[in-house]
């Protein structure tokens, strides 16, 4: 008896100090966070504003944090080939969406990995005026210009996006909408290679982010318009807003950082933390306003609020334009 009850006390310490070194080890390792590379997916190609947006933050992101952050372009489907790889993966924090108006666009439409639902939010991060461009090989130098040459060319203009129901796509379903006009849509798999259509005259028009059209602002073979966004910008100085010849247009773009729903809120407060950090200096909002965009970090519930906000917003914007999923 009295050895059986030794043996008991000897196993019950023994289990004792296995569950204290078990919770020592899983406060260590969250407090470890992060110990290996830490992933950004984009649904958007190589060139797009998204992509210049997270090359010019990465670098820096990786410096304040101590481990290698990559960037996975996974262009496809106005961005839901990305948001479907972020949604199904693990909620550990080594996978981030970096997301734009277009994957909100895009999920709203298809009712398909919705932003405000099944991810965590981090924070807005910067916002971004559109523009519309045309080719220089059409005689159009204004936006009441390209208006009346549309509406004098019924169904023979073509104009790019970079997927059905993304931004670039819905921008010009508005100005058709608003306008009264019948352009033809031709998809692609990214801003850069519509870009390059656009330079070449075989589409008309397009509606890129300040970001993605930064390096084509002097291209001879390119005409930027006008902006997107309610007034002018100093994203964008010298050029009007739609609005000006279309009263009422606004479509302004932005980016947002999530994980995973079910990311340990630690995760996503550290997560927050470092992209605070790597935006808010003064050398890194001269580099993102070089390429077209202005930082705005919010928190993550300022983050969710503006989300639940611009669902209803653009369900009406995609509801007017007549857009509806294919």
């Amino acid at each position: 008896m009295f050895d059986d009850a030794r043996a008991r006390r000897a196993l019950g310490a023994l289990l004792a100090g296995w569950i204290v070194s078990a919770a020592g080890s899983a406060v260590h390792a969250a407090d470890a966070y992060p110990s290996r590379p830490i992933r950004i997916v984009l649904g958007s190609a190589a060139g797009s504003g998204s992509d210049v947006v997270a090359r010019v933050l990465t670098h820096r992101l990786s410096e304040n944090i101590g481990q290698p952050v990559v960037v996975d372009n996974r262009p496809g489907a106005a961005g839901l080939i990305g948001a479907e790889i972020v949604a199904r993966a693990t909620p550990d924090g080594y996978t981030v969406f970096i997301a734009t108006l277009t994957q909100h666009l895009s999920t709203t439409l298809q009712n398909k990995h919705r932003l405000e639902k099944e991810f965590e939010p981090i924070g807005f991060l910067a916002n971004t005026p559109f523009m519309l461009v045309t080719t220089a090989s059409i005689p159009v130098k204004t936006t009441e210009e390209l208006i009346a040459y549309a509406k004098a060319r019924p169904g023979k203009l073509l104009f790019g996006s970079s997927g059905t129901g993304g931004s670039l796509h819905i921008c010009i379903e508005v100005l058709q909408s608003m306008a009264g006009l019948k352009m033809v849509h031709v998809p692609y798999k990214g801003s850069a290679g519509a870009i390059t259509e656009l330079m070449s005259g075989a589409i008309q028009l397009l509606c890129p982010p300040v970001a993605a059209m930064t390096p084509f602002m002097n291209n001879p073979k390119l005409r930027v318009l006008a902006v997107t966004t309610k007034e002018a910008t100093s994203l964008a100085p010298g050029h009007p807003p739609v609005s000006q010849a279309l009263p009422g247009y606004a479509f302004p773009g932005w980016y947002g950082a999530f994980a995973p729903l079910n990311t340990p809120k630690h995760i996503v407060a550290r997560l927050h933390k470092e992209f605070a950090r790597t935006i808010d200096t003064p050398d890194m909002r001269e580099r993102l306003l070089k390429v077209g965009v202005e930082p705005a970090m919010s928190t993550p519930q300022e983050f969710r609020e503006f989300l639940a906000s611009e669902t209803k917003r653009m369900a009406k914007v995609l509801s007017d334009a007549g857009v509806q999923a294919k």
